[in-house]
């Protein structure tokens, strides 16, 4: 039976990025299905008392630079030398996720995530800026206009708020987060687990 990895996501996190890539890679070795639900993290983070590591952490000794180092490891592992971490960051990315609540499909929010994951973390657009965030979707084949008109949409705003404080209610706290068979898995490291668990292994 196939089974179906729900991944709670923000692009305002880098995280994000780097597990997009290899939860990919795992979709395709162990032929399970993959669900993207948009939250926004800023919202999280205020519902559950949450901080970017970089903050929450930076009066603890080391842990801050032990991150950085670890952050690097799995950039190298997985060659993802076009990553460039975003100047603004924390920023709003209220709008990128409005983008994909508005999506018609499955298949069109995943082509979103491909989309503007890069010029979020590669290229550092302006998050907030409509006319890059559109151009970045059109060339990518995207009803730009649409997506972009949608994010005013009061029920793509509700939903979004939705997505989020149901994540929180099932103990999300962060990006990026998992579900398969209501069980969770929180952050890029625990893509190998995750991996084992539909392979038939123990969570």
């Amino acid at each position: 039976m196939t089974k179906t990895i729900e991944y709670i996501f923000d692009f305002g996190a880098p995280n994000g990025y780097l597990a997009w890539y290899p939860l990919k890679d795992i979709v395709a070795r162990t032929g399970a299905q993959l669900t993207v639900t948009p939250v926004f993290l800023g919202g999280m983070h205020k519902l559950t008392g949450n901080a970017p590591p970089m903050i929450r952490d930076a009066e603890v000794k080391g842990k801050v630079a032990y991150a950085a180092l670890e952050f690097q490891r799995f950039l190298d592992r997985h060659a993802m030398d076009r990553f460039r971490m975003h100047p603004a960051l924390p920023f709003n990315s209220i709008l990128l996720q409005r983008v994909l609540v508005a999506a018609r499909d499955e298949a069109e929010r995943h082509a979103i995530v491909d989309a503007l994951l890069p010029a979020v973390w590669e290229r550092n657009i302006d998050c907030s800026d409509a006319e890059a965030v559109g151009r970045e979707l059109a060339e990518a084949g995207l009803d730009a206009e649409r997506l972009l008109a949608a994010t005013q949409d009061p029920d793509v705003k509700a939903k979004l708020a939705e997505n989020t404080e149901h994540a929180v209610q099932r103990g999300a706290f962060g990006i990026p987060t998992f579900y398969v068979d209501d069980e969770m898995w929180f952050g890029k490291e625990r893509l190998g687990q995750l991996e084992e668990y539909l392979s038939g292994g123990k969570p």
